[in-house]
């Protein structure tokens, strides 16, 4: 297995209290993941799903448990995993050609290597006529492209995203959708995809994993088992979005509950 995460639990100290209180984000995970898997969460809002990408990340540190990758447990960051996140977190004040080479002049690769791995990825994402251009030229979409490229050409095992769509309308959302698989099918990269969306979710993983309410949990495990490359609108996918919705509607009642209480 590419992947482990055991018995994972993350506490935060409560700021609504003068106390020390704690708040469970997540608690007791436990998932597995294969190589070349493109993994779903889906859950409520304020279930600790992007609490779990960030510590998968190196980003923060479980209270317990521990996480497993190729067989060596890891703590702190790494190039084998990178984080795209919601904003897409380019530098403004760089070219687009200079935000995907960052993370490359980083790490110390000479300039006609870096230039040529990133005009690569940037061809593979339809953006080589923009290399030149400013971020604040760009649309919604082309920005999640750069973002989605900067981490390619790092090579790493796995993409941690973090509802990288949310932001774009529907449109663009479902031609990114599209995109992303035709990429994953060609370099069969581990991905694990947050989202809020159940057909999404449904359209882009492998497994969709259901979290339940705070303290966010592994409620189910969810194999989808059709072809790619996936469309929102295919019927044959509704059977899977209807099982999904059923596990999460007490979830999503719960959470708001949680919240008027």
């Amino acid at each position: 297995m590419k992947l482990q995460v055991r018995n994972l639990s993350k506490k935060f100290k409560s700021t609504s209290s003068d106390k020390a209180e704690y708040v469970n984000a997540i608690e007791n995970i436990d998932l597995t993941i294969g190589d070349g898997e493109f993994v779903s969460i889906v859950g409520p809002s304020g279930c600790g799903k992007t609490t779990l990408l960030n510590i998968l990340a190196g980003l923060d540190k479980p209270t317990e448990g521990e996480i497993i990758l190729n067989g060596h447990e890891i703590d702190g960051t790494g190039p084998d995993r990178i984080m795209v996140f919601q904003e897409n977190a380019l530098f403004p004040w760089l070219k687009v050609i200079e935000n995907v080479e960052f993370g490359l002049k980083i790490a110390g690769l000479q300039k006609d290597k870096r230039r040529q791995i990133a005009l690569a990825h940037l061809e593979t994402m339809q953006l080589t006529k923009f290399a030149d251009s400013y971020v604040y030229q760009l649309s919604g979409g082309m920005k999640q492209r750069v973002a989605l490229a900067r981490a390619l050409v790092l090579d790493p095992e796995i993409l941690l995203m973090d509802e990288p769509f949310a932001s774009l309308d529907s449109q663009t959302r479902d031609l990114l959708s599209v995109e992303l698989q035709l990429i994953w099918s060609r370099t069969r990269k581990n991905i694990i995809f947050v989202t809020h969306n159940i057909m999404e979710s449904v359209c882009l993983g492998d497994k969709v994993f259901v979290f339940t309410s705070r303290p966010g949990k592994i409620k189910r495990e969810i194999t989808i088992n059709h072809r790619r490359p996936r469309l929102t609108e295919d019927d044959e996918l509704k059977p899977f979005y209807r099982e999904v919705l059923g596990e999460l509607r007490s979830e999503i009642s719960a959470a708001r509950k949680q919240k008027t209480d």
